[in-house]
């Protein structure tokens, strides 16, 4: 009893911080209509911002959680506004929108190595002692993490849902042409969907480094298994996103009692390619290959 309570906390945990990402990613896809792969880099610059502001200029640390995610939507803003909405304009295909998003996530990566080194990062909170909750062991700060992103979840959900603001983001995402006849402000609409999605990331970084330590390849694991947790859910439809972001963080959990740990990702790589071969619009979703095509 006590080993599938502790996996299924351990999943709960993972799951959270993928749903946060998947969210993100559907956000993004849902205004932009490509996988947005530098959104990645978002999630690995918040978590070094903290690190910086925390540990190095020794800032208070809800503060330096300020910070860090003010900078990093600034920066998303500017990725949208200065590469991809006029990459846009000129009628590029989605395929050179990917490349021009692995390229720049690549930079990113290639920065954050520069200026904080190769070795793993830690914010410097000293270890808790694990509480004891079905046999399952697991931390106050872990139990804080989990709580914060399924809060941050149902308030988004709310305001996709129940809000004027998220009625025009379905708007915007089903039809752009009709929304702006309808009056909606595109510009605007798309500044708003990057500065949540931005949020989301910095929340999931931060998340991390709280728990466990930072290191500037992270954010090549948070793409490849947000992106995956989108595509399971439904890639475009937010709260399905939520839902595969839970579902792998316990089906990767769950697999490694059958598998070494080092199969941990590849278990989800392997749910996220029999999804793209027979469920492609996830469990929830109505998306089409076609949406994925150029």
């Amino acid at each position: 009893m006590g080993v599938i309570t502790q996996i299924i906390v351990n999943g709960l945990l993972a799951g959270a911080i993928y749903a946060l990402i998947a969210s993100g990613f559907s956000l993004l896809f849902n205004i932009q209509k490509f996988v947005d792969l530098s959104y990645g880099s978002l999630y690995v610059i918040s978590a070094f911002l903290t690190y910086l502001f925390f540990t190095k200029l020794d800032i208070f640390f809800p503060l330096s959680i300020v910070l860090s995610m003010t900078i990093t939507i600034l920066i998303g803003i500017i990725f949208y506004k200065i590469i991809f909405d006029p990459l846009r304009k000129y009628k590029e295909n989605k395929i050179t929108l990917l490349l021009a998003s692995f390229g720049l996530f690549t930079l990113i990566e290639g920065l954050i190595l520069i200026i904080f080194g190769a070795g793993p990062k830690s914010y410097g909170f000293r270890a808790q002692e694990g509480l004891s909750i079905l046999g399952a062991n697991i931390t106050k700060l872990q139990i804080s993490i989990i709580i914060i992103s399924i809060l941050v979840l149902i308030i988004l959900s709310i305001i996709l849902k129940k809000t004027k603001l998220g009625i025009s983001l379905r708007a915007v995402s089903d039809n752009k042409t009709i929304a702006s006849t309808l009056g909606i402000n595109l510009n605007k609409i798309s500044i708003i969907t990057i500065t949540i999605a931005s949020i989301l990331a910095s929340i999931a970084g931060i998340s991390i480094g709280l728990d466990r330590s930072i290191t500037h390849t992270m954010g090549l694991k948070a793409i490849l298994l947000g992106f995956t947790a989108a595509i399971v859910g439904g890639i475009g439809n937010v709260p399905a996103g939520m839902l595969g972001g839970f579902l792998i963080g316990q089906i990767e959990n769950f697999g490694i009692l059958y598998l070494p740990s080092e199969f941990k990702d590849a278990i989800a790589y392997f749910v996220l390619i029999l999804f793209l071969l027979f469920r492609p619009q996830g469990i929830l979703g109505i998306k089409t290959r076609e949406e994925f095509a150029g």
